[in-house]
């Protein structure tokens, strides 16, 4: 049995479908590519019912076209009880029409693993299954944890936060040029803690400018290690916009830097573009003060938000990051394509750099290379790892790339 259905057997699987045959044909498929514990519903209102009464699948494969309760009033229900698990959306509705229903449940916080067209291959349904699994990998077990403010805020003190780190490449020359800093709690207790669970609650209870210090001192300190050995990198932190009301950021940051023996150039500032839409005045005098003291600013998960061109108007960003829902796979899809060919126009236009993240695969790889993005980051080049690990991945890296 091979590594993926092994993990798959694993799960426990919900098919929603009105139709007998289609409920036994995707159980039939999920057997043979290593599903084991399989429930069926015929009904939305059955498998909520199933859900309550037996306990939340890790996987629901859902029909969106069921009469009674149809597949996107079923969603609703799964996010009113807090559904943790994946949702794979099933219908033989115009793809578009499937597209929409993925979104929506994304928009709700639901884990979509994406949408699939009757006639169900095993070859489709278990590309998507191996979405969740690679999640779930890099999540942890422990996915679905809660925290409070006051753990959070005693793990803060007790320097129990820290961070990894992934890689940025040059689609051009395959070199490393930079990497993503990324925010990792390990609790005794709880295990694997991830950075859903928790920064919310620091931008809810005030302890956001402490994890973002946290955050930064560690990530300059590294940068800092790295270029004392050779190796000069952008480093890329990210930030809250409640970060941004804070008016001695720009010289922390420089401090922060110049402390660890780097440069603020060396220096880029992701800020997701979604959570830009509220008051701009103070986080736009500091987003610019930021700039001029050399840092760069890089307009995160673009494509996601409501207000990307305004904000790409008012705030000098000076590079644009692809968010992975226009990455992985566009090239298999051809909305995904459009929005991405659109993004790296715009940004060629506006002189910025790009960055695609998600990047999974080969043809992920070759389909950004072919539109000019610049920058790639993604599992397909390596997943984030600890700081001091990165010098032994950037050898295997190099050795595979000459």
């Amino acid at each position: 049995m091979s590594d993926s259905s092994t993990g798959l057997a694993g799960l426990t699987y919900l098919i929603v479908d009105d139709e007998e045959f289609i409920r036994t044909l995707i159980g039939r498929i999920l057997e043979k590519i290593g599903g084991v514990n399989i429930r069926t519903a015929n009904s939305g209102t059955g498998a909520l019912a199933t859900i309550d009464a037996d306990g939340a699948p890790d996987i629901i494969l859902c029909d969106l076209n069921m009469p009674e309760m149809d597949g996107i009033e079923f969603l609703r229900h799964l996010v009113e009880r807090d559904f943790k698990g994946g949702v794979a959306l099933i219908s033989g509705e115009d793809k578009r029409i499937l597209d929409t229903v993925a979104q929506l449940g994304m928009a709700q916080n639901l884990t979509i693993l994406g949408a699939l067209s009757k006639p169900i291959t095993p070859a489709g349904l278990l590309e998507l299954l191996q979405k969740f699994l690679n999640r779930a990998e890099a999540r942890g077990p422990r996915a679905g944890v809660e925290v409070s403010a006051a753990e959070l805020k005693a793990a803060l003190d007790g320097g129990k936060l820290t961070a990894y780190f992934q890689p940025k490449v040059s689609v051009q020359t395959r070199q490393l040029v930079g990497v993503e800093t990324l925010v990792r709690w390990i609790d005794v207790d709880k295990g694997f803690i991830p950075p859903d669970a928790f920064i919310s609650v620091a931008e809810n209870n005030g302890l956001i400018d402490q994890l973002t210090d946290t955050v930064l001192a560690v990530a300059m300190q590294q940068g800092g290690a790295w270029l004392e050995n050779g190796l000069d990198l952008k480093i890329a932190v990210n930030l809250s916009i409640d970060n941004l009301n804070r008016l001695d950021l720009p010289e922390f940051i420089v401090a922060a830097a110049q402390g660890a023996g780097m440069n603020p150039h060396h220096v880029v500032l992701e800020v997701t573009e979604s959570r830009l839409m509220q008051d701009v005045i103070k986080p736009l005098e500091i987003l610019t003060r930021l700039r001029l003291k050399g840092m760069a600013l890089s307009i995160d998960d673009f494509g996601t938000g409501h207000s990307s061109m305004e904000q790409l108007k008012r705030i000098p960003f000076t590079e644009l990051k692809i968010d992975r829902a226009f990455v992985n796979g566009a090239g298999r899809d051809n909305t995904a394509r459009s929005i991405l060919e659109s993004s790296v126009d715009l940004a060629k236009k506006l002189g910025m750099s790009i960055v695609a993240e998600g990047v999974e695969d080969q043809e992920d790889w070759d389909l950004v290379a072919s539109l000019g993005v610049d920058l790639i980051q993604g599992y397909f080049v390596c997943r984030p790892l600890p700081g001091p690990d990165l010098q032994d991945w950037l050898s295997d890296w190099n050795a595979q790339t000459q």
